[in-house]
């Protein structure tokens, strides 16, 4: 099933909408950044995600993926914001699954929602929760699960001068789709923690950690990245280069040491 094309004129919409030049004059390189530490924090922001993953199968196959990841929060009114979170992914992959040629085209897309306090709590706690959604949006059946999926999803942190501290998780169990495919029964944790600098310099350690049920494995990649907020002619980007190491993946693959760059345009309300 392709994505419908109408989702891209109304993120655009959204963005156009909400952008305010006089928002992000008003914040710091320094805060924008810590912003970026925040996955429901009340800015746009459009990250693209280049990842670079090797060792898969019996070929050594390898994998290059770009994430579409805008996040785009809406204030519902002076106590509450609705966060959306999407990941779309452009895959292109090599011998993969064993002597399996080349595909490139969209993945799978999830699409997480986050009802959250417009205020931390008196301690300095963030948080959101709702439902996370998989959608079979994959141009082959070697880039997707061919299943649609929904489940909870979840974000705690707490920020306290240049330190981010905190984790997402969300759980994601198949309900339809092509009826000769696998179930999806799957646990994503997030942990993370990040140092931001008054040079906006932003140095990260997470996993992006998942278990899967139905094949009893989990795929630990171990992420250490460091970022840099910029302008160019008043658009704030942050530019993003690091290492992951595969602590734990599937007999399958992937395999020791990947690679991760990114580039996320910010829209601050």
């Amino acid at each position: 099933m392709k994505p419908s094309s109408a989702c891209t004129p109304i993120v655009l919409a959204a963005l156009l909408s909400i952008y305010s030049t006089h928002g992000a004059n008003a914040q710091s390189s320094e805060e924008l950044a810590k912003k970026l530490s925040n996955p429901i924090a009340s800015l746009i922001s459009v990250p693209f995600q280049a990842n670079y993953d090797h060792g898969y199968g019996s070929e050594n196959g390898d994998k290059a993926t770009i994430n579409i990841q805008p996040v785009i929060p809406f204030s519902i009114d002076e106590d509450w914001n609705l966060i959306s979170r999407t990941i779309l992914p452009v895959t292109s992959q090599h011998d993969i699954a064993g002597p399996s040629a080349t595909q490139f085209g969209l993945g799978d897309t999830v699409q997480s929602f986050f009802l959250s306090p417009a205020k931390p709590t008196e301690s300095g706690i963030v948080w959101g929760a709702g439902p996370v959604f998989l959608l079979p949006t994959a141009t082959d059946a070697f880039l997707g699960s061919g299943k649609w999926g929904a489940g909870p999803t979840a974000v705690l942190l707490k920020q306290d001068g240049p330190w981010t501290l905190g984790i997402l998780a969300n759980h994601i169990w198949s309900f339809a789709g092509q009826s000769d495919r696998s179930d999806v029964s799957s646990t994503f944790l997030q942990p993370f923690v990040s140092y931001t600098t008054k040079s906006a310099w932003t140095f990260a350690l997470n996993t992006e950690s998942t278990y899967d049920w139905e094949s009893d494995a989990w795929a630990v990649p171990i992420n250490v990245t460091v970022s840099k907020l910029v302008t160019i002619d008043k658009q704030h980007i942050s530019l993003t280069a690091g290492v992951r190491y595969w602590a734990a993946a599937p007999d399958n693959g992937p395999d020791g040491l990947g690679f991760r760059v990114a580039m996320t345009f910010l829209f601050p309300k």
